[in-house]
């Protein structure tokens, strides 16, 4: 069964349509928050953030990615049911050829995050890098009203940096923090000239997470000649 994206696929190309905040007045004020977690990875690399309700899911995305540490170079998709819903989708960037033989991808920019973040609880997938293969674990724990004078997203928790970009997955993130933890490993020094002398595996301060405006970032990424 074809989804109703496959409207986008046209012989000039892929069709972007970035749908911005909705005129709902339920979301005009409100706020969601998510609590994100790598998955296969101790001790637990976390961050919880709020974001406004009126956000889509590349939104959320960017909200992620400056929220963890990512440098948004890779590709990303959510897996996600939703309550109520049918079967799981996959939103994310599409197949903008749409000649491959893998599930479609539905473009997250064009999806608002409540109609599959539908009720408390809900949780999906997101993975980033599908080389690398970061999964990320992203449950709606909460909704609340805008606090005045709060500038939103933000990010109000969370432990430990993520893992250096192209590192290697899961097992060669384990090989970093060793290297870098024995200043006798032979590849010591090009490890940490490699990650930079300012990465601290261990560090992470929500105060110092800044959020990108993610409709600039889309621009930048798609519709850039």
């Amino acid at each position: 069964m074809k989804s109703k994206y496959q409207k986008n696929y046209t012989e000039k190309g892929y069709l972007m349509h970035y749908k911005a905040q909705l005129d709902i007045a339920m979301l005009k004020n409100q706020i969601y928050q998510f609590y994100i977690e790598m998955q296969d990875i101790t001790p637990k690399i976390w961050r919880r953030i709020q974001v406004p309700g009126h956000y889509n899911f590349w939104d959320l995305h960017v909200a992620i990615q400056d929220a963890m540490g990512w440098l948004d170079y890779h590709l990303h998709e959510f897996a996600i049911r939703g309550k109520g819903k049918r079967t799981e989708a996959l939103i994310g960037i599409p197949d903008f050829e749409g000649i491959g033989d893998l599930p479609e991808v539905f473009p997250g920019w064009e999806i608002p995050v409540f109609h599959y973040f539908n009720d408390l609880g809900v949780e999906a997938t997101y993975l980033y890098d599908y080389g690398d293969h970061w999964m990320h674990r992203v449950k709606l724990e909460g909704y609340m009203h805008k606090e005045k004078g709060v500038k939103y997203p933000i990010c109000i928790g969370g432990e430990r940096a993520c893992p250096p970009e192209d590192c290697g997955a899961v097992p060669g993130y384990y090989n970093v923090l060793e290297t870098l933890a024995n200043p006798k490993h032979p590849d010591h020094r090009d490890m940490r000239a490699w990650v930079g002398k300012d990465y601290d595996p261990e560090r992470f301060n929500p105060d110092t997470v800044r959020f990108d405006d993610p409709y600039k970032r889309w621009k930048n990424a798609f519709l850039k000649a």
